[in-house]
């Protein structure tokens, strides 16, 4: 994984996983209510700067996530802001009673009419595995209506935590979503994070937790030591094939992204960059130079029997392999039965769909589990590309990356991912850390883009997102 100063502020848990890890901290001498009072406390500092003193109405719920809201309130009262609580129904844990009762102000029926700036959903928490009723569902959905801005306490109220699916359709949009102790899969998966606007976290003090998956982090890229020359930093050798443009873009893109020596094989060099070394010759001495470091095949390849031939001559290549786009249609057990270095699969939904039928598993789960599976029953390293990218290692490991611009829904992106992954890859980066910094510059570079892009800018725009992490 990439750096950081406090990898465990990055761990991603399960309902049961942050069950276990708050249960941890009360064993070890601290209780429900102090836990609330972090969680919720911590949580009022950032409605308080979004408030900046304008009415809040905060909507509680009759668990520890309506708790966490009474704490909200009163940390605000106490500031001298004004909050008040609506609540349907009487706090029914007793964290839940404890906070109602330190709550200084006015508690409202779910018939008042509370008007305010911001609204604060501490209706249901992550523990939540049914819908809102309709009772709920209507009382969340007017006051929303109501007021200008929308904060979530944990999790927006109607979404399935360890899944990120909407327990309800035509839930509000938020503007700022608190994740309180630790991150949750449905701030990162699809469709509940496109709910969750800006995302801030909350510590509460949970110890790192074995196993767990990972928000992926800002890499700490180096600079080639002193003495580096171009095969030292690595050289990628890319296989073109049917539609040599989409090769040729990822080629482009792994210039900028690491490697010291990037070499395309195609059958022509027309539009190729002057500074882009294309062999026309026999693939086989292509991939047989003992100083690659790392193989690409797949973007543009085609699914002829000339495809199925360059697969497998880039697999058999010992050196880590990134398989992308049209080779992974083409892949299957048997292509990885003899496979000596480690191979990095970039699937869209479509094709993760297709690799599942090839290995035979049923395509059950969240976007992590099947991942994960992929990984395990492939030997792969599996990013599972899209709106929500998760990175799944045979291993076990798991990263799921921020949610990165909507703007990269454009032909040919994909084909940089491939590049810049398979870039990291020949620097000498083991095949899950290339894919989680990949993704990550990836991402990086298409926010540098702005809105409306090509992928040749988002190529462009990859030295620029390397150098941001030096």
């Amino acid at each position: 994984m990439p750096h950081t100063d406090t990898p465990h502020l990055g761990q991603i848990l399960t309902v049961q996983q942050m069950r276990d890890a708050e249960q941890a901290l009360i064993d070890a001498g601290s209780s429900v209510d102090a836990l609330m009072q972090i969680a919720g406390r911590g949580a009022a500092d950032w409605i308080w700067r979004l408030s900046a003193h304008r009415r809040v109405t905060v909507l509680c719920g009759p668990g520890n996530n309506g708790g966490d809201g009474y704490v909200i309130a009163e940390a605000i009262r106490e500031r001298g802001g004004h909050a008040e609580v609506v609540a349907p129904t009487e706090p029914k844990t007793d964290a839940a009673k404890n906070a109602r009762a330190l709550f200084g102000g006015e508690v409202l029926a779910p018939d008042a009419e509370a008007h305010g700036d911001v609204l604060v959903d501490c209706l249901f928490g992550s523990g939540l595995t049914r819908p809102l009723n309709e009772e709920h569902f209507a009382l969340l959905t007017r006051l929303a209506g109501h007021h200008r801005h929308l904060v979530a306490v944990d999790l927006p109220s109607g979404i399935q935590s360890d899944s990120g699916m909407l327990l309800n359709e035509a839930l509000p949009h938020y503007d700022l979503t608190i994740a309180l102790g630790a991150w949750k899969f449905a701030h990162y998966l699809m469709p509940a994070a496109a709910k969750m606007g800006r995302m801030q976290l909350i510590p509460i003090g949970v110890d790192p937790v074995e196993g767990a998956a990972m928000a992926l982090q800002a890499p700490v890229v180096r600079a080639p030591a002193p003495d580096s020359h171009k095969y030292r930093r690595g050289l990628l050798a890319v296989v073109g094939g049917h539609m040599p443009g989409a090769a040729l873009l990822a080629a482009v893109a792994a210039q900028g992204a690491g490697a010291g020596y990037v070499k395309l094989f195609a059958e022509s060099k027309r539009n190729a960059p002057a500074d882009l070394v294309v062999e026309t010759g026999s693939l086989n001495e292509v991939l047989t130079d003992d100083r690659n470091s790392a193989v690409l095949v797949g973007p543009g390849l085609g699914r002829d029997g000339t495809a199925r031939e360059r697969l497998a001559v880039a697999l058999a290549d010992p050196v880590t392999a990134v398989v992308d786009a049209d080779a992974l249609v083409l892949l299957s057990p048997r292509s990885l039965a003899e496979r000596k270095g480690e191979t990095i699969a970039t699937p869209h939904e479509g094709e993760l769909v297709a690799l599942e039928r090839s290995f035979e598993l049923d395509g059950a789960g969240s976007r992590p589990d099947r991942a994960l599976a992929l990984a395990r029953a492939s030997g792969m390293v599996v990013v599972a590309k899209g709106p929500d990218t998760v990175i799944a290692a045979p291993d076990g490991r798991l990263a799921c990356a921020p949610r990165a611009t909507s703007w990269l829904s454009t032909a040919g992106t994909g084909d940089v991912l491939a590049g810049v992954i398979a870039s990291r890859a020949a620097t000498g980066l083991s095949a899950f850390d290339a894919a989680c910094e990949g993704v990550w510059l990836h991402g990086e570079a298409a926010h540098l883009c702005g809105p409306a892009f090509t992928a040749g800018q988002l190529a462009a725009k990859v030295p620029e997102a390397l150098a941001g992490h030096l």
